[in-house]
């Protein structure tokens, strides 16, 4: 008979697929399993829509199979609660769900093991901690913006080998290769919103879209934009996907109503000695329920998350390529004088496309 980590890892590749979709609500899957045979699969798709386990039993239903007696896994905690939909546990309770297996707790205060003790309460068998780091890894994102009210913060980079984002004229298309390239719209996916200076938008005039890989939800895009910069005809203005402008009390007036005019939503932060504070703009984006962010650039914005310590993932791209000293550096100045005052990464997971390396990071303590 297969055992319980069996059923739970396939709900936790279901619920991979669609990681970033989701936002602001957890990824979450459920697997309806009866006499040693799945009877229904469910995914969350996003916030309003049917949770994981409401559409596992629907898709039971929906295959002539009753859920009564069942056991359920479900990669987090069954909500309690009534929020943009009704709770979950109601649903299992109802249908006589007799076991459920769970991945980890929500740690959302609203659930916070609530749910699993209604359950508990109601008679049916609760197993928690099923692959438990697994589970907590694929809504690292979403623990992060309900433990530490800040969305999670993910830096990516494109480089060289000796570390450079273009040469000393700006060329820098392309420094990757295509896998490398698919990969990283991968991560943008699974980001549900992309961050840039404004620099980054005047010299590539990037769409930020997924384009390289399926998608049923194009991400946020949001421009950092002291001075209003960004020109009416931008790309990313015209591409599906909501655009998010953070701009200054200094920002043209008039040309804020031409912004909004084509749908494009401002929002403004004071400056501090010439800049946005990191920790103002997380708060910001965490009122706006940016679960997670992908920080692509420039240097300039890349250095400045650095040195906030808001960094929790560093996604760095290495192509074979090596441009000089007089090609343009992926970190600006840090002012460090001493090697062990570095900022220190571990690898967290490396991979190889054809020739370019890529490197997943996580900080450690410094």
């Amino acid at each position: 008979m297969k055992n319980d980590n069996f059923y739970m890892n396939l709900a936790l590749e279901l619920a991979k697929r669609e990681k970033g979709i989701t936002h602001p609500n957890p990824t979450v899957a459920a697997v309806l399993v009866k006499n040693g045979k799945i009877i229904g699969k469910g995914v969350h798709k996003g916030a309003g829509k049917p949770h994981a386990e409401i559409e596992a039993i629907n898709d039971a239903q929906k295959k002539g199979a009753s859920p009564k007696g069942a056991t359920m896994y479900v990669t987090l905690e069954p909500c309690c609660h009534y929020g943009r939909t009704p709770p979950c546990t109601n649903a299992i309770i109802e249908h006589n769900i007799k076991r459920v297996v769970i991945g980890t707790k929500d740690p959302n205060p609203t659930v916070a093991g609530k749910g699993i003790k209604l359950l508990q309460e109601k008679g049916i068998t609760v197993k928690t901690g099923v692959l438990e780091e697994y589970a907590k890894q694929l809504n690292e994102d979403f623990f992060t913006y309900i433990t530490q009210k800040r969305p999670f913060v993910h830096l990516k980079i494109a480089q060289t080998l000796d570390g450079k984002i273009a040469s000393y004229t700006g060329s820098s298309k392309w420094i990757t290769n295509e896998k490398s390239r698919k990969y990283a719209h991968k991560l943008r996916k699974e980001a549900g919103a992309v961050l840039v200076g404004i620099n980054t938008v005047l010299k590539d005039n990037s769409k930020l879209t997924v384009r390289h890989v399926e998608t049923d939800k194009q991400p946020k895009k949001i421009i950092i934009d002291k001075e209003l910069k960004i020109p009416l005809q931008a790309d990313l203005l015209s591409t599906e996907g909501e655009s998010i402008i953070i701009t200054s009390e200094y920002a043209d007036k008039e040309k804020i109503k031409k912004l909004k005019d084509k749908g494009i939503k401002i929002e403004k932060l004071p400056v501090k000695e010439g800049l946005f504070e990191i920790e103002d703009l997380l708060n910001l984006l965490f009122e706006l329920e940016i679960v997670q962010i992908l920080v692509e650039g420039g240097a300039k914005t890349i250095t400045k998350f650095l040195k906030s310590g808001f960094v929790d993932r560093f996604s760095i791209f290495i192509a074979p390529k090596i441009l000089g000293e007089e090609g343009l550096s992926s970190i600006g100045k840090l002012d460090i004088e001493d090697i062990k005052d570095s900022y220190k990464f571990y690898v967290e997971k490396l991979k190889r496309f054809d020739d370019d390396i890529y490197l997943s990071l996580k900080p450690s303590k410094r």
